[in-house]
């Protein structure tokens, strides 16, 4: 497994780096792995410090992607990583477009941007036993970090039923649900919502979909298929395939319409102001059971130490030299050995992406190599402000 930093404080804490801002560092050292020598880029995060503040990056749009070192300089944003993984791919769906959608749920600014996919439709690697796509890493208004997880609760009501609500902007819903999209889900395709099935992310598109526009809580129009294109606000767009399209084909323009959604944590009942998805690795400074031990690849991962109160964000190199990168299981020693309690394993390979901004610049610095040889657009990311 990795060896500890050079340098490193006895008992897991890392040694001071380069000063970003008030409470947050920078350092970079090398790991020597099972596979070869990789080298990590770590930022150190001092939740204490009332000028620091965590938050998501996110291009404005939860189906839309952009550059980490864009997403940071936009909101200005001192450092940051790339965030949970996302649908990058259709090819097994001819002719439907990648949203370029996260798996996992998202909150920016204490505002719930969408849930989590099923399972089976997560792109990635194989999630641990007993994780899912509802897990997250997040900061709670109460400014300490934590690993919960955020279900979907919510529900579509008419005067004559009610439904469940199945979906709030995801790339994909459960089979026989109704989904809602909002302003904020942004103009890509809704089509893909109704491929695959909860077990089986190939599987074909359903042949059985419905959509409804809700206006001001009123049906304003309806269509056999979703469509596509951006939502205005005080809009929701219905999307229903199975039982969830019959149940929305029953809905009459001029109807009354009632559209509940929130995100409910499993264990905090501290509202989160940030949080990103992605699956635990490190649970109260014990590996999560089932973690591979064999694949070694570039990684992104978030550490939890200091009773949430100090947050580790943690890239691996993509240079050639030092691509040979990590398995799962070494990404939640190194983690602990930096003094994690708590780590959050986030994309990796070619997304893998920490950006840094020196003090005094008027911009960040990608720190590390991303494996591609460019940074790849991603669509959100965890971001560290600073006041000063």
């Amino acid at each position: 497994m990795g060896a500890a930093p050079a340098g490193a404080v006895p008992g897991g804490t890392v040694p001071a780096g380069t000063s970003l801002a008030p409470g947050v560092t920078y350092r970079q050292f090398d790991i020597t792995a099972a596979r070869g020598v990789t080298r990590a880029h770590v930022v150190v995060v001092d939740l204490r410090n009332p000028h620091v503040r965590v938050d998501l990056l996110y291009p404005g749009a939860v189906a839309a992607r952009e550059p980490v070192s864009e997403l940071a300089d936009s909101a200005g944003a001192v450092a940051g990583v790339n965030g949970d993984f996302f649908d990058i791919s259709e090819a097994q769906h001819p002719g439907v477009e990648a949203t370029g959608a996260t798996d996992g749920p998202a909150v920016a600014s204490g505002t719930a941007l969408k849930g989590a996919v099923p399972d089976g439709q997560r792109f990635g690697p194989v999630l641990p036993p007993g994780t899912n796509t509802r897990n997250v890493l997040g900061v709670g208004v109460d400014r300490v970090a934590r690993l919960d997880s955020l279900t979907l609760k919510g529900t579509v009501a008419a005067a004559r039923s009610r439904m469940p609500l199945g979906g709030f902007n995801q790339f994909a819903l459960p089979v026989n649900s109704v989904g809602a999209f909002t302003a904020r889900w942004g103009s890509a395709s809704r089509v893909r919502a109704t491929c695959g099935t909860d077990t089986d992310r190939a599987a074909a598109c359903s042949t059985d979909t419905y959509e409804v526009t809700v206006r001001h809580a009123r049906v304003v129009s309806v269509s056999r298929t979703p469509g596509r294109g951006a939502i205005a606000a005080g809009t929701t767009v219905l999307v229903g395939r199975e039982a969830g399209a019959r149940w929305l084909r029953k809905l009459s323009v001029g109807e009354r319409v009632q559209v509940l959604h929130r995100l409910v944590a499993a264990r905090s009942g501290v509202p989160f102001r940030f949080a990103v998805g992605g699956y635990p690795v490190l649970r109260g400074g014990q590996p999560q059971a089932g973690l591979d031990n064999t694949t070694s690849a570039v990684r992104t991962a978030v550490g939890i130490a200091q009773g949430g109160h100090r947050l580790l964000l943690f890239a691996t190199d993509g240079a050639v030299a030092y691509r040979s990168g990590l398995t799962i299981a070494e990404v939640a020693a190194e983690m602990r050995k930096l003094g994690s309690v708590d780590a959050f394993s986030l994309d990796g390979g070619g997304s893998t992406t920490l950006v840094a901004r020196a003090p005094g610049a008027s911009a960040v610095t990608v720190r590390n190599h991303p494996s591609g040889g460019a940074e790849r657009p991603v669509p959100n990311g965890v971001g560290i402000f600073s006041t000063r």
